[in-house]
């Protein structure tokens, strides 16, 4: 199973969506990318994840030709729905995530509980979470 997480940045949103699959799944591959590729991730979406026991420090931003050229079973969009790519064999989810860019903390504590959520979700209706991972109060490390 390989997912890819996007959206316009691939500073906050995706790269969340990406270390959540990764700490919360079995057997899943997932990526992320933006159709506009910040610099970097940003600072606060560093803390916010580090705060539950998950380090993203050294995550980097990738553009879409970046990953597309593995096949991918899923594309979960975050707000990038006109700009995202067209993956063949990949079927399209569509998060309504709002983007945190440029807010304060609390903006982004709420978006990362959010994604953690929503990827949990998507994990449990594939068959891919591990168990006992979901509650999202609870740190992951």
């Amino acid at each position: 199973m390989r997912i890819l997480f996007a959206c316009v940045g691939n500073s906050c949103r995706s790269q969340m969506a990406e270390a959540f699959c990764r700490a919360l799944s079995n057997d899943v591959e997932c990526e992320s990318a933006g159709s506009n590729p910040a610099q970097s991730v940003a600072p606060h979406a560093i803390e916010v994840m580090k705060e539950i026991g998950i380090d993203i420090s050294r995550a980097r931003t990738k553009g879409f030709r970046d990953v597309t050229a593995g096949g991918f079973d899923y594309m979960v969009s975050m707000g990038c729905t006109v700009t995202c790519p067209f993956i063949p064999g990949a079927k399209e989810v569509h998060w309504e995530i709002p983007d945190p860019y440029g807010k304060g903390i609390k903006d982004y504590r709420h978006v990362r509980d959010l994604i953690r959520s929503e990827v949990a979700g998507l994990l449990t209706r594939l068959g891919y979470l591990a168990s006992g991972l979901h509650d999202n109060h609870q740190p992951l490390a």
